[in-house]
């Protein structure tokens, strides 16, 4: 077996592994507590059916009412600012399934909105990330070439390693500012409203937390919506950097030229791509 294929199977193993690793930790701490609602449920359900003298079928349209009236708490979903909020959350494949087209029509363009807005989404990203290691490569050699002329030697070179933690850095930033402001506005804690941040720029979405889902905050509260969508689309952006940067460090088969690039002062490919 070849090198690369080597390295192909030991990374199907070790995911394998992380899967069985992740499921055993998840059941430990999940599956009694899910046990216990269970069993929660169905005695308020009991109680309900006794105390309003709900027929079975009566209860299941009761459930049934409830769960669709969800969404609706959020305002109108499908004017113009709810469903420019679903469009985004397709394209950026974060989905957290807080509202879903009903009729046929709405579903078929679903379909072909999200064949196309998907990758022209994945691309625009990808060329955010990399405008913005540019951007700090850039300034990165900028202030060396400054601190070196004041006779300060605080780094030699610019090294990916400098890209990743600056990249970092303003991902953490934007996380923070999302957390203090989701966590006022929705009136979460302060650990759902950062939980909410990091499940929604991983881009695994969940849809137990969604933002904008009360007091009709679509129409009423139009600064908040566009705070949401500038959150998501430059969160998004910015971890996009840093996922350029590991997929070039750990993956790419001529990481070596890139990081001769990036290390070169002041250097013409750095300044040029910044310009275009």
């Amino acid at each position: 077996m070849d090198k690369k294929s080597s390295r192909a199977l030991m990374l199907i193993l070790t995911t394998f592994t992380y899967l069985l690793l992740g499921a055993a930790v998840f059941d430990i701490l999940e599956s009694e507590t899910e046990s216990y609602v269970r069993e929660e449920l169905a005695i308020v359900r009991e109680k309900l059916q006794r105390k309003y003298n709900f027929t079975r079928r009566d209860f299941e349209l009761f459930e049934s009412v409830a769960i669709k009236s969800i969404p609706h708490k959020a305002g109108f979903q499908w004017q113009f600012s709810g469903a420019f909020y679903f469009a985004t959350v397709v394209i950026t494949t974060v989905g957290y399934g807080h509202s879903a087209p009903e009729t046929m029509a709405g579903r078929f363009f679903c379909m072909i909105f999200a064949l196309a807005g998907i990758p022209l989404g994945l691309i625009m990203f990808q060329s955010i990330g990399e405008r913005v290691n540019t951007f700090i490569a850039f300034w990165l050699h900028k202030m060396r070439f400054y601190l070196q002329s004041n006779g300060v030697n605080c780094f030699h070179e610019v090294t990916p390693t400098h890209l990743l933690v600056v990249s970092l850095s303003i991902g953490t930033s934007i996380i923070i500012i999302g957390t203090i402001v989701f966590h006022k506005e929705e009136r979460w804690t302060l650990f759902d409203a950062y939980y909410y941040c990091f499940i929604t720029l991983s881009t695994i979405g969940f849809g137990d937390l969604v933002p904008l889902q009360q007091g009709s905050a679509l129409q009423l509260q139009p600064l908040y919506v566009i705070f949401t969508l500038l959150f998501v689309l430059l969160g998004l952006a910015v971890f996009s950097a840093c996922v350029n940067l590991l997929v070039l460090g750990f993956m790419a088969p001529n990481a070596d030229v890139v990081t001769a690039a990036i290390r070169e002062p002041q250097s013409t490919i750095v300044f040029e791509r910044f310009a275009r």
